[in-house]
């Protein structure tokens, strides 16, 4: 069994170092070393722990094509989960030093405190932390990350990005789609019930606001990778980032749009925020967009005065084309942050 150095280093120009045996993956080596990187599967199926490998040579495990594309995997592109070193290696992460733990992640217990439908098979769960060892309830997070919830006693445990922004009050607000066959999706749709504990794995993930002077910013999300989008957006109302704003939010069907007062209530708050409602199955009365999310982004940046940074949150083939037609119009690709969620 051979060992290598393993250099990390981050888009704010901080390295991480540690070794790494050529039967672990980089991602438990990490972990091993309390370098905790943000990850969801851990099996290469999300593409979560993206990286870009700018040295060294090493062997790709199973994953899935979804998480890591051909393009990316040309581009030196690899996922830290299922890659084995076979020399040092030297990698680029897309995300801030911040978003890198170096302590255990935290387990909390949350109360259900509301679970309400928004939507066909569409819920809004909210849960309230209980106090950690130091007394405190506060909810620490940054927009764009996701927390694993667990049942207690049954191993069920999915990730979900968080809709609210962080608060001393320990308020956590999910948007949820049931799936079919779904193992936690079944559970919350004939167990769950408010009163009920959860616990709450987390904050994870490296999706988020990049900052990158006033450049405008565009949101694109289909059904609940609105999610996300709702805690950046809320942020910047919070902190009055004054950066045009634009969110374009997708359906098959009018009925399946939800969270419309929270998106009105929230462009009072933010005045320079446009949302651009996308129906793909539009009824003739319908006065919105028709067709995709992806449809109106293309159209608007073809007539754009300033390339904007763009940030997607949706299944794999919704963030695939949306990155072609960003690329189409110019767009680098350091200006375009993603997060896929796959059915679970």
């Amino acid at each position: 069994m051979n060992t290598y150095t393993i250099e990390l280093n981050t888009r704010d120009g901080k390295q991480f170092s540690f070794g790494c045996a050529d039967d672990q993956n980089l991602l438990a080596a990490a972990a091993l070393a309390n370098i905790v990187l943000p990850a969801q599967c851990g099996q290469g199926n999300c593409g979560t722990c993206y990286a870009e490998v700018g040295h060294g040579d090493f062997t790709l495990g199973k994953h899935n094509p979804s998480a890591l594309s051909q393009d990316q995997a040309e581009a030196g592109g690899t996922l830290l989960c299922c890659t084995f070193p076979k020399s040092a290696m030297r990698l680029s992460l897309p995300f801030n030093q911040d978003r890198i733990l170096q302590s255990a992640i935290p387990i909390r217990n949350a109360n259900i405190t509301a679970l309400d439908s928004v939507g066909e098979n569409t819920l809004r769960l909210e849960l309230q932390l209980s106090a950690d060892e130091d007394g405190s309830v506060a909810a620490s997070f940054e927009p764009g990350q996701f927390m694993e919830l667990e049942v207690p006693g049954q191993g069920i445990k999915r990730a979900y990005s968080l809709a609210n922004t962080a608060n001393w009050d320990g308020r956590l607000e999910f948007l949820i789609r049931l799936q079919t066959g779904g193992l936690f999706s079944g559970w919350l749709r004939d167990q769950a019930a408010v009163g009920q504990t959860l616990l709450v794995h987390g904050p994870k993930g490296a999706f988020g606001l990049n900052e990158s002077g006033l450049k405008p910013r565009w949101f694109l999300a289909g059904g609940t990778g609105l999610a996300p989008m709702l805690s950046m957006l809320r942020r910047m109302a919070e902190f009055q980032e004054p950066h045009p704003a634009k969110l374009y939010f997708g359906a098959n069907r009018v009925a399946d749009l939800f969270c419309l007062a929270e998106l009105t209530a929230l462009q009072t708050e933010l005045p320079q925020l446009q949302v651009v409602y996308c129906v793909w199955q539009a009824e003739p009365d319908w006065q919105g967009f028709t067709g995709t999310p992806v449809d109106a982004l293309a159209r608007d940046l073809a007539s754009a005065a300033q390339l904007p940074d763009i940030y997607l949150c949706g299944p794999p083939g919704l963030i695939d084309a949306t990155v072609a037609a960003a690329k189409a119009q110019g767009v680098p690709d350091t200006q375009v942050f993603s997060e896929r969620f796959l059915p679970s």
